[in-house]
């Protein structure tokens, strides 16, 4: 909470940003769980959508794997995170029907961040393909069985 302070008389120092969900400049009350993620869309008015990696246990197989939570931040003007940014959100009260969170603080940029978004849309794009590929397949061999039907 010491570091929510501290972050607060930085931001308060500036000019305010007159946004009344902002945690900084307004009453917006901040608690329960607090994250570091980072931000991979900001397409949506004053909303973010900020991602991170968890390690989630598989008993049967005695393993980790790895999971990826995404979740709708408030993304205030004064604050104003962009694509790649590493951020800290923290719970508050809903804020709509899928944000229940603030970003409060810029951590820094992510390293290989656009890196890692394109190997996962070739990573799409492979899959889409060997779908399509495998419908193909299916079809060519519903045909064969409807043509030896047809000559019997």
């Amino acid at each position: 909470m010491a570091t929510i302070k501290k972050q607060k008389k930085e931001v308060s120092s500036s000019e305010s940003c007159g946004d009344k969900n902002c945690p900084f400049h307004n009453n917006l009350s901040l608690r329960g769980m607090s994250f570091v993620g980072t931000v991979i869309s900001t397409n949506m008015h004053k909303t973010a959508i900020v991602e991170w990696t968890r390690k989630y246990f598989l008993p049967k197989y005695e393993r980790h794997e790895k999971r990826r939570t995404k979740v709708h931040v408030h993304n205030p003007p004064c604050i104003d995170a962009k694509v790649g940014d590493l951020v800290r959100i923290k719970q508050c009260r809903p804020l709509s029907k899928t944000k229940n969170f603030v970003i409060i603080e810029k951590l820094g940029k992510e390293k290989l961040f656009k890196e890692k978004l394109e190997a996962r849309e070739e990573a799409k794009v492979k899959l889409e393909k060997k779908k399509v590929e495998e419908k193909k397949e299916t079809k060519g061999i519903q045909e064969k069985k409807e043509e030896k039907k047809g000559e019997q």
